[in-house]
């Protein structure tokens, strides 16, 4: 905290002082300085590229950025395109293999990206130039080949598969959706049926149309001479031709006419992602820009914000909660967004809901509006340490049609913002009554209670409403030890498991992008090991052998509980159902749901030491079909973890699954079994 002493002070007595300084008052803000934000040098090269050049000789690195000046892209049936044509760029040109280039880049020791809207290089300064070339050669000569564009569709469709596993994944591609709406650029979605829908032409055309040197900027960043980066402008893009481009315009989002709830069904949730969501009319500069992320920021903008306080810190229903509004030249968003406990989700929601009802009807108090505003003017006062940021502003400046002090008079505009117009802003923009309400969770466990905040409709994961979920019922006829024993005879008949003496299955776990060996040995009566691997080396072993139990995790021994000896003798059996119908065992249907589209009967299992946990069966053919089983976890709260099984193989008369999903919540294993073997002799000591 400064302390400012005036002269005049100085020359009054002590007692004076005790006497008239009144120390209850904080003492007035003084004037917000007006910046000084260094200009870049500009020019502009006759077919109309824009170049901004900031020197900055601290180290001898220089960036050149090309950027695009486009608000978005209407991609219709082809949702992708943009992405596919901006990864394609560097994927090879007319005289370059993609090897080639990337050996190019390697040899010159920089980096070269490029994106739907953007390429960018950066090396030492000695370099540059000859990089900056490969950046041209990208831009004006791509290859665009097919051989490369399939290479690119694999991927993107690969990451569309994961991503119908990510709830907030499928939380922001819905939400989105349902914000803006099918006819704006935002509420596309890209999926496989988009994706393969993509041709070379379609590339070619899309990078015809955008990637033109009137509607783009070129920005140097570094050790570089203003007079030298306008040689290299203009011997690697002034032959670059004009185009004709004019800047879309969207249909307004409608906003609804009353606020709603659209769930996206998740029946292997644990918890529910929430996000509460409305466009609003916020554009960059507008007299509302400023005020409202002071506005937001106080709301939701971090671990200070009232959202993060209210649900982590006073209820414990989350680990974070945060609000963002983003302004754009024709319509911005604001979206407050947690993920919480799915018995938690209707509480969360009214939470939000609250917090936007405060902050419009009360005006926020002047400590909490000071901390706020100092703490985002020392962010803005840090950014301006990087040559980087007044690049930025250039740049933001020219597409957003700013006025040209902008930045210069931003702590001016931000120490002007008071009480009262974070409550006016929070008032024009946000309004609870009329919002998306968007949730990714398991219906079963959340939709009850949800309508007091308006219709409940219900949609898939690309944003299609789809009918609700119909309640699945288990048959009253059937006793928990019915499923069992059924579920016994539908992995094999008595025989056909009586003559299992060994059971031994290998093959591969995905984990993070990691391809693992995954090896799992039964020998009977109840001896069972298990081994993940990486080049040979186990990573993880457990085991139960002659009735000795181990758990070893990268070379530690992790320390054995009973509860674990109980999970472990489960695994060294093909029907642990068999354990569960001896004494001390509890059985109970829950009821029934859907999983994968399949109908399957819910049995909470209970074992003697009362460790509870679910096991989901077909309710046609009795296979496994789930397992679920919650756990406190130091640091996490309630962790469950999921385990699906699918691909059943018939081996030895005998059903066994080939594929295993374990679905840890943030981290999930894909197991595939790709050899599996019945009765090979193996004894105990095989195990050892």
């Amino acid at each position: 905290m400064k302390k400012y002493i005036y002269s005049v002070l100085l020359c009054l007595p002590f007692f004076t002082m005790a006497q008239t300084l009144d120390r209850t008052k904080s003492p007035a803000p003084s004037k917000a300085p007006l910046i000084q934000v260094a200009s870049p040098v500009k020019f502009t090269l006759a077919n109309g590229l824009q170049v901004f050049v900031v020197k900055n000789t601290k180290l001898p690195k220089v960036t050149a950025t090309l950027a695009l000046d486009v608000d978005g892209f209407k991609e219709g049936d082809k949702a992708g395109l943009a992405d596919m044509s901006g990864q394609l760029l560097k994927r090879g040109t007319t005289t370059k293999s993609k090897a080639e280039l990337d050996e190019a880049v390697e040899f010159l020791g920089g980096s070269l990206s490029t994106s739907s809207q953007s390429a960018s290089v950066s090396s030492l300064k000695n370099n540059f130039p000859k990089l900056m070339e490969l950046m041209a050669e990208v831009i004006l000569h791509p290859a665009l080949s097919s051989d490369e564009l399939e290479k690119v569709r694999k991927q993107t469709i690969s990451g569309i598969e994961s991503s119908k596993d990510d709830a907030d994944a499928i939380s922001n591609n819905v939400m989105k959706k349902l914000v803006y709406g099918t006819n704006h650029a935002f509420g596309e979605i890209t999926t496989t049926k988009t994706v393969n829908a993509i041709k070379v032409d379609d590339v070619k055309n899309f990078i015809k149309t955008y990637w033109i040197p009137n509607n783009a900027y070129l920005i140097f960043v570094g050790d570089i001479d203003p007079a030298i980066a306008k040689a290299l402008a203009e011997k690697n893009f002034g032959t670059w031709a004009k185009g004709s481009f004019t800047q879309p315009i969207y249909d307004k989002p409608a906003i609804p006419a009353s606020t709603y709830v659209a769930i996206v069904d998740r029946p292997a949730s644990v918890q529910s992602v929430v996000a509460i969501a409305s466009t609003v009319n916020l554009t960059k500069g507008s007299p509302n820009d400023i005020p409202s992320n002071v506005m937001n920021n106080i709301l939701g903008g971090g671990f200070s914000g009232r959202l993060f306080a209210n649900l982590r810190e006073k209820h414990g229903f989350t680990y974070g909660a945060y609000s963002s509004i983003s302004p754009n030249k024709q319509i911005g968003i604001f979206s407050a967004e947690a993920s919480v406990r799915n018995e938690k989700t209707d509480s969360s929601i009214q939470e939000i809901l609250n917090e936007l009802n405060i902050i419009r009807n009360t005006k926020v108090g002047d400590t909490e509006l000071s901390r706020m505003k100092n703490y985002l003017a020392g962010g803005f006062a840090r950014s301006l340490e990087s040559p980087n940021t007044i690049a930025k502003f250039a740049l933001s400046i020219a597409v957003n049609h700013l006025p040209a002090d902008y930045y210069q008079k931003y702590l001016t505009n931000l120490a002007a913002v008071d009480a009262q117009k974070v409550q006016e802003v929070a008032n024009s923009l946000l309004n609870p009554a009329r919002m998306h309400i968007v949730i990714v969770g398991n219906a079963k466990q959340i939709a009850k209670g949800l309508e007091k905040y308006g219709p409940v409709k219900y949609f898939d994961i690309e944003g299609n409403e789809v009918a609700a979920p119909t309640e699945v019922k288990a048959d009253a006829s059937l006793t928990p030890t019915a499923i069992m024993e059924k579920a016994i005879a539908a992995i094999g008949s008595k025989e056909a498991l009586d003559n299992v003496k060994d059971v031994q299955l290998k093959g591969t776990a995905s984990l993070m992008g990691q391809s693992l060996e995954m090896k799992q040995t039964i020998v009977m009566p109840g001896n069972s090991v298990t081994t993940m691997s990486m080049g040979g080396m186990a990573i993880m072993r457990q085991a139960v052998v002659d009735g000795k139990y181990s758990i070893t995790q990268q070379g530690q021994e992790a320390p054995i509980t009973d509860d674990l000896k109980e999970g472990l003798d489960e695994s060294a059996t093909l029907a642990p159902e068999q354990l569960y119908l001896r004494k001390g065992y509890g059985l109970k249907i829950v009821g029934g749901e859907k999983v994968d589209g399949k109908e399957v009967i819910d049995v909470e299992v209970t074992t003697p030491l009362k460790k509870v946990s679910h096991r989901f069966y077909d309710a046609k053919t009795f296979l496994l079909v789930k397992t679920a089983k919650s756990e406190e976890v130091p640091g996490r709260g309630t962790v469950t973890q999921q385990q699906f099984y699918s691909s059943y193989q018939t081996v030895n008369g005998v059903q066994i699954p080939s594929e295993m999903i374990i679905d840890m919540g943030q981290m999930k294993i894909n197991v595939k079994y790709t050899d599996i073997k019945v009765n090979q002799g193996l004894k105990t000591t095989d195990l050892k």
